[in-house]
């Protein structure tokens, strides 16, 4: 069975499933990349390990063989890759199967769902092959009702999501990684990932270490990652008295955040609706973190149920997100619990090798032409999207 993925251009958070994929018996594998990685990836410290792997080819240097191979592959994956889109066109309207990956169409407000012009290149690329074989993977838990919208893909949504690498531990060692951290700052440590952006809200972490501060609560605050608000953060956090307990560490590679990862107790997850996923929450989790992420980001409802394995707040409800936390905080042992039944759900469920292996029963069931939608897993990678409308509205804390 011959498979391509293509996208914009291969990440590490996509790398653990294409590797699954390539490892696969009687399994042929290609990812097509369409463009070179963008310098602000490069600068956050993303590798770009195209050309190291043998399952890479790149669409600018040989088109005419990129093109060739989109077409005549026996399931095409197909993310975000502009560059492409007519030839994805082409092959679906010869009738060979197609499993779109998506995230959400319209993040910014569900008003653009009446534009004709917008509808009229919706229905070009989607709503027109709702009869072919062409499936939607979900990748964000409010992907499914804005293809629902434009009538596309019925009865053929299924979750999806990104896979970075999953890293395993022996029983308590994560734990014991957090007691030592914890032993070393005489405190809780929190922490917060991501670039210093408005749709990510950084300054709700900084908010909460204010309130924090004044609840005379003592925590400790790592703040991984940059962005043009740095100075104003940074001028926040001194005129506020929080320096001790508030660091700034710029960018680091994945691989250094992780470590910060498993020395946290609490992530904090902030970003809003134009979050289409938020992979740091899949790494967090797996680091065995006590989550708290509010409702709008698109990974949060199928990786989170709210009070067993984390916490979500609401939109961006301040009060509810900080009284969140503070429960954590406050209760040692329900943060553990969390943190371990967080650790569990990627560990066992939401990683690459199970998502690859329910995507290869999935397309050799079309190759076969049975029904792939028969039989489907009831969660997890591959299992049917819920339909769930944004946003997800979650119980506070009594």
């Amino acid at each position: 069975m011959r498979i391509v993925f293509v996208s914009n251009y291969i990440n590490h958070h996509q790398i653990p499933l294409c590797n699954a994929l390539q490892s696969a018996a009687d399994t042929q594998f290609t990812f097509v990349q369409t463009e070179p990685m963008d310098e602000e990836r490069r600068r956050m410290g993303w590798a770009d390990k195209g050309s190291s792997l043998s399952f890479v080819r790149s669409l600018q240097d040989d088109p005419e063989g990129a093109g060739k191979l989109l077409l005549s592959c026996d399931i095409l994956l197909a993310g975000w890759a502009p560059a492409v889109e007519e030839t994805v066109r082409e092959r679906l309207l010869a009738g060979r199967p197609v499993l779109r990956i998506s995230e959400r169409l319209y993040r910014d407000g569900r008003w653009k769902a009446i534009s004709p012009r917008g509808l009229a290149d919706k229905y070009r690329a989607f709503t027109r092959f709702r009869s072919a074989p062409c499936y939607l993977l979900c990748s964000g838990a409010y992907v499914g009702s804005d293809f629902a919208l434009i009538h596309a893909f019925p009865h053929k949504k299924l979750r999806w999501g990104y896979f970075p690498p999953l890293r395993t531990y022996k029983d308590g060692e994560l734990q014991q990684i957090k007691n030592s951290a914890e032993s070393e700052t005489g405190c809780v440590r929190l922490l917060w990932a991501g670039r210093f952006m408005d749709v990510k809200h950084p300054e709700m972490a900084l908010r909460l270490a204010k309130d924090l501060h004044k609840k005379k609560v003592r925590f400790h605050l790592d703040m991984i990652g940059s962005g043009e608000k740095e100075a104003e953060y940074r001028s926040f956090v001194k005129d506020n008295g929080l320096s001790e307990s508030v660091v700034f560490h710029g960018f680091m590679d994945p691989a250094q955040v992780r470590g910060y990862m498993e020395k946290a107790r609490i992530f904090l997850f902030t970003s809003d609706h134009g979050e289409g996923w938020g992979a740091v929450l899949n790494e967090a989790m797996n680091s065995g973190c006590a989550v708290t992420a509010g409702a709008q980001a698109g990974g949060v409802p199928y990786l989170i149920k709210s009070g067993v394995n984390g916490y979500i707040y609401n939109g961006e409800d301040f009060t509810d997100f900080s009284a969140k936390v503070l429960h954590l905080i406050e209760n040692k042992d329900l943060a553990q619990e969390m943190g371990a039944r967080a650790y569990d759900g990627i560990a066992g469920l939401w990683n690459a090798q199970t998502a690859a292996e329910r995507l290869l029963v999935f397309c050799r069931k079309i190759m076969s032409g049975e029904d792939p939608m028969e039989g489907l897993p009831a969660e997890g990678p591959l299992s049917p999207d819920p339909g769930l409308r944004p946003f997800l509205r979650v119980k506070k804390l009594p």
